[in-house]
């Protein structure tokens, strides 16, 4: 559990690392978000889950 909630803290950190460098920015790519389609993210979204799911894998083999 202690090394769950340590990737869970390390994930939170570079998730807000644009948003403090780079708050302008991450403005105008919410907007962008907003008018992508549905299917779209839903697209993106599978697709960072694999790769996810393949560091994982490879980074314990």
């Amino acid at each position: 559990m202690k090394f769950f909630l340590c990737v869970i803290g390390m994930v939170m950190i570079i998730e807000g690392l644009p948003y403090f460098g780079f708050p302008d920015r991450m403005k105008a790519m919410m907007r962008v978000v907003l008018e992508m389609p549905d299917d779209s993210l839903r697209k993106l979204g599978f697709g960072l889950m694999v790769a996810g799911l393949a560091l994982v894998y490879f980074g314990n083999a």
